[in-house]
């Protein structure tokens, strides 16, 4: 099996056999290159894993359809969600990190498919670092996500992924066992230095 046979487009670096797998996951408009500097912040010498969202809006790759500005495509979400669970299903077996932490890197649209993803295939995906993300379903399925991860790092002043949604996405995750982290930064729709740094800590941890 080739990366070109494997679901989406991607770049694969190994890393160091006993560190984790980061899963890469842009946002809106990005490439698979945007997070390979948050990547090193946070794991110098860890594996990396960077798909190219397969949804094109004018040109620019998303991970899922949006109606609007905020609102989502839901069955779309659920459609692509599974879509890059099967891929890291079959990107495990090709590679051969089994055994290996994956847990995911998203900003923005990225945060928003990693976090549906471990909501509805944890089977696939335990580990999310989510810069700037908001409620991706409107009714999640019930399940018990005992052993599933989440750091939410989101910007007070942020319109494009506002408070209350991600609060509704931490009820979510917390209703179903997930362990939460919550960061917040007074700014934005953005990556931060502060929350970088959290998201080491918490990888490390």
């Amino acid at each position: 099996m080739t990366a070109a046979e494997l679901s989406l487009r991607h770049s694969y670096t190994e890393g160091d056999a006993d560190t984790p797998v980061l899963l890469l996951l842009h946002g809106t408009g990005g490439s698979p290159q945007d997070l390979l500097g948050v990547a090193r912040e946070l794991e110098p010498a860890a594996g990396v894993l960077a798909p190219s969202g397969p949804v094109s809006e004018n040109g620019m790759a998303r991970w899922f359809r949006r109606l609007a500005e905020g609102v989502f495509d839901h069955e779309d979400v659920v459609v692509r969600a599974n879509q890059l669970a099967d891929f890291l299903v079959d990107a495990r077996e090709k590679y051969g990190f089994g055994g290996r932490r994956l847990v995911a890197v998203g900003f923005s649209n990225g945060a928003n498919i990693a976090v549906a993803t471990a909501l509805l295939r944890p089977d696939a995906l335990r580990e999310v670092v989510a810069f700037a993300a908001m409620r991706p379903l409107p009714d999640p399925p019930e399940g018990d996500l005992t052993g599933t991860r989440v750091l939410l790092s989101n910007g007070e002043q942020d319109p494009m992924a506002p408070l209350p949604s991600t609060e509704q996405l931490i009820a979510d995750l917390r209703s179903r066992m997930a362990e939460v982290r919550v960061h917040r930064h007074p700014g934005g729709h953005q990556l931060t230095v502060d929350g970088v740094r959290e998201a080491r800590a918490w990888l490390r941890a």
